[in-house]
C-alpha cells in the first residue's frame, strides 16, 4: 500500500493526528483518542501504518501485565509529496477529500463529546470565505499561510499546549469573469 492510499483513510488519518507533535502513544492510548472506533480496527490500522514505516516502535511498556508497544510518528514518511499529488487523477482527489472531511467531522464530534468541550473558550472556528485572487495573490497567500503554520508543526506536547486540528482547504469555486 503506498503512502497516498495509507493516508486517505479516516481512521489512519486520526491516528496520524493523535501522534503528531512528537507524541508517543500505545495502541490503547490511541483507542482512547478515537473512542468511536473499535479497538480491533485501531489495532489493525496501527499495524498497517507500522508495517509501512509511517509509525515506528519507540519502546515497550507493561500495561496490566501485558507488554504494549509505544509508537511514534515518522513525520517525514507521513507526507504525500508534490509529485504524487500532481499525478493523482480527479477520482483520487475526490476520495482523499472525502477522507479528510470524514476525519474532520469525526474529530470535531469527538471534541464536542468531551465533557470539558467549550467551543467559545477554545476559539473554535469553521468560517469560510470566498475570495478573488490573481495567481500571484494566491501564491503570496499560500506562502504566508505556510510561513505562519510551518514553525508550529515542530511544537511538542507540553502542559501549557492543547493540540488543535487546523485544516486549510483551498480550491477555486469559480473561474475569472470574462472581460
Amino acid at each position: 500500500m503506498d503512502t497516498l492510499e495509507l493516508l486517505v483513510h479516516p481512521v489512519r488519518l486520526r491516528i496520524v493526528h493523535a501522534l503528531s507533535g512528537g507524541r508517543h502513544l500505545t495502541t490503547s492510548q490511541l483507542c482512547d483518542r478515537v473512542p468511536d472506533v473499535s479497538k480491533a480496527t485501531v489495532y489493525r490500522h496501527v499495524g498497517l501504518l507500522a508495517d509501512a514505516g509511517i509509525l515506528e516502535i519507540e519502546g515497550e511498556e507493561r500495561v496490566r501485565g501485558a507488554v504494549e508497544r509505544l509508537y511514534r510518528l515518522r513525520r517525514e514518511r507521513a507526507v504525500i509529496d508534490r509529485e504524487t499529488a500532481m499525478a493523482v487523477p480527479p477520482e483520487e482527489h475526490r476520495r482523499g477529500f472525502a477522507a479528510a472531511m470524514t476525519t474532520l467531522i469525526a474529530e470535531f464530534n469527538a471534541y464536542l463529546d468531551r465533557e470539558q468541550a467549550d467551543p467559545a473558550a477554545d476559539s473554535v472556528g469553521y468560517r469560510q470565505h470566498a475570495i478573488w485572487l490573481s495567481p500571484d495573490e494566491l501564491a503570496e497567500m499560500i506562502d504566508g499561510m505556510r510561513g505562519a503554520i510551518a514553525p508550529q508543526l515542530a511544537n511538542e506536547p507540553a502542559p501549557h499546549r492543547s493540540q488543535y486540528l487546523l485544516s486549510p482547504i483551498l480550491f477555486p469555486i469559480e473561474h475569472p469573469p470574462q472581460e
